[in-house]
């Protein structure tokens, strides 16, 4: 499944944690790396992952905001943009 970038947060670790969301807002993966990772390979807009590998959001108003940043991605970018 395609899940498109959805939230990015640092802290004070040197860590970020990336979230992707499937279109729809109902499902996502995270994955954290280290700044140091990221310059070498650069977040994408997309990613594809098995269903096993994202979990459900519970949340409604975090699927909603989920689907509307999946969405306005999706309309940016190609799946392969770094980001």
């Amino acid at each position: 499944m395609r899940l498109w970038l959805v939230e990015r947060e640092y802290d004070t670790r040197q860590t970020v944690t990336l979230v992707y969301a499937t279109p729809d807002g109902e499902r996502r993966y995270r994955r954290q790396a280290s700044v140091e990772l990221l310059s070498r390979n650069p977040a994408t807009a997309a990613v594809e992952r098995d269903g096993d590998d994202a979990e459900a959001v519970t949340d409604a108003e975090t699927r909603e905001r989920y689907a509307a940043e999946a969405s306005r991605m999706a309309d940016r970018h190609g799946p392969d943009d770094e980001v």
